[in-house]
């Protein structure tokens, strides 16, 4: 992801229209629309409200690539790497892998679940074009994680089978919904998170041609 993306997603992220963001850094709305377009690039004074507004780092802001959040997998504890990796391989098993739909928990309910070895998923939400939701997982019986989403469907050309190939394409360095870009054809997700593992919160959305059409709030982290 580049800084245009980041930005564009940042600012969503809080809900900020282009002249709300502009107002909050002392900027015109025009500066806020060049950065989003990559027409211009804010000099480090601007990086640095930036950076304190969004509470990410300059570093983060700059340097183009992974949209990741904390430490890499191999430089997790070893109880954090297996959640991760369990949590990866329950998520192409359940919803987005069309597979382990189980009976209902509560009235008119979606759930799924997935066990391995000492894990257990379980993903349930409410409603449809307008959703949502909690995913959990149980070491031995102990509720170790969880996340709650919730999001809106606000376009008729959105794809669920598109949302479920980009959730499918997640990986350790972005292991809470779908990667920090993913592409198909017309279709584009994006999603940025703030945080790590233990703590984050985070925004997806995906576009049509440039038009949002899904967008989703998420956040979560370890319990005990």
């Amino acid at each position: 992801m580049i800084f245009p993306d980041k930005l564009r997603a940042l600012r969503k992220s809080k809900g900020y229209t282009q002249e709300e963001l502009a107002e909050r850094l002392g900027l015109s709305r025009q500066a806020i629309a060049k950065y989003e377009s990559g027409q211009g690039y804010p000099d480090i004074g601007n990086l640095i409200g930036m950076s304190e507004l969004f509470n990410v780092t300059v570093d983060w802001l700059v340097k183009d690539g992974d949209c990741e959040a904390g430490a890499s997998a191999e430089e997790l504890p070893q109880d954090l790497s297996e959640l991760i990796g369990f949590r990866l391989l329950a998520n192409r098993n359940t919803y987005a892998g069309f597979s382990n739909e189980t009976d209902p928990s509560r009235p008119d309910s979606h759930d799924f679940r997935f066990d391995q070895g000492d894990y257990t998923y379980i993903d349930t939400y409410l409603g449809g074009e307008r959703f949502a939701g909690e995913e959990a997982v149980w070491k031995n019986g102990k509720a170790v994680y969880a996340m709650n989403y919730a999001g809106r469907v606000l376009d008729q050309r959105f794809s669920g089978n598109f949302l479920k190939a980009a959730l499918r394409a997640a990986d350790p360095k972005m292991p809470y919904r779908g990667p920090s870009h993913f592409t198909d054809g017309e279709y584009t997700y994006t999603a940025t998170v703030e945080g790590d593992i233990t703590w984050f919160q985070g925004y997806e959305e995906i576009s049509c041609r440039s038009d949002k059409v899904y967008e989703c709030y998420f956040h979560g982290g370890l319990v005990k």
